[in-house]
């Protein structure tokens, strides 16, 4: 089969396609033919070797976490799942086996969630992984109907799903955005816009005195976003937070890999996109052999949306 893959690591000219042989799913596995599988910055961070290989990984390494397509083999004790089966789900690909971005993907069945009828399988692979992230935070932050939550990063994947899935729980929603992107952020639902960049914790502080309940950092921003929360309220970051915390600020990181196999919780997400609470944005579509092209259109910055590799 074909994957994209790499067997050293750099910049997005050592991505290609590489021959690998089929997997075959053991009991409570699916293997999924994948039709779609959409490139996240976490592929950028995998490709550049930033974060080390767990021991017994050998080249070539397969990028990608979210993946879209049909059931091809069911494994003995992975009920309910039949060829043909339109499906979604997240991956790791620290994982043996390798990512999402393949032919053929082995999958733990309670990772799986239905693609609801009429949703592309394209616009499915934009879904699992940045959702399932926004939830598990939205989960720990345990906000209030009522309580102010403010995103970072609004325009992106992260932070569109983090709008959106806190105003449908009643939350206060304060989001940063270029001008250019202020609009798409207010479609999101969000209550206040303020603009993105250097001194974005005053001015959420402007229209929040008293300071945020909470915040949501997509941006990447740290430390530096920590004056727009209250005393004794909460950060949650999306990758390792490089400083210290203040005012008796609780600071989280929120890790998806903890949350892949809770294919019912992705089945809800994916409820909440067919019904529209959700906005599922594609980029762009190429073929898996122009895997680079991607990569550097999103190291480029201003994708607004989700690249999707085709198989």
């Amino acid at each position: 089969m074909r994957a994209v893959g790499f067997t050293e690591f750099g910049g997005p000219e050592v991505l290609g396609i590489v021959p690998l042989p089929v997997p075959s799913p053991g009991p409570d596995q699916v293997r999924v033919r994948v039709a779609a599988a959409a490139v996240n910055p976490t592929d950028l961070v995998f490709r550049s070797g930033a974060r080390s290989m767990p021991a017994g990984m050998e080249p070539p390494y397969v990028p990608g976490m979210d993946l879209a397509g049909v059931v091809d083999v069911a494994g003995g004790d992975a009920a309910g799942w039949l060829p043909g089966d339109r499906v979604m789900a997240a991956v790791s690909p620290f994982a043996p086996g390798g990512g999402a971005q393949a032919e053929f993907v082995v999958v733990a069945a309670d990772a799986l969630a239905r693609v609801p009828q009429g949703m592309s399988l394209q616009a499915a692979a934009t879904l699992p992984m940045n959702a399932l992230t926004v939830r598990a935070a939205l989960d720990e932050l345990a906000l209030r109907p009522g309580q102010t939550l403010a995103v970072t990063g609004a325009a992106g994947a992260v932070g569109g799903y983090a709008i959106q899935l806190g105003r449908a729980e009643g939350l206060r929603v304060i989001a940063d955005a270029s001008p250019a992107d202020e609009a798409l952020v207010r479609g999101f639902g969000a209550d206040v816009v303020v603009p993105r960049g250097a001194g974005l914790a005053e001015r959420i502080r402007q229209v929040s005195p008293g300071g945020v309940d909470a915040l949501l950092d997509a941006a990447l921003l740290g430390p530096p976003a920590l004056a727009a929360v209250r005393d004794g309220g909460q950060f949650m970051a999306v990758r390792p937070f490089a400083g210290q915390a203040e005012r008796d600020i609780s600071v989280s990181v929120v890790q998806v890999a903890r949350h892949l196999h809770e294919a019912g919780t992705l089945a809800r997400l994916a409820e909440l996109a067919a019904s529209g609470t959700l906005t599922l944005r594609v980029a762009d579509v190429l073929p898996a052999e122009r895997a680079a092209d991607a990569h550097r259109r999103l190291e480029a910055g201003g994708v607004r949306g989700r690249l999707v590799l085709a198989f």
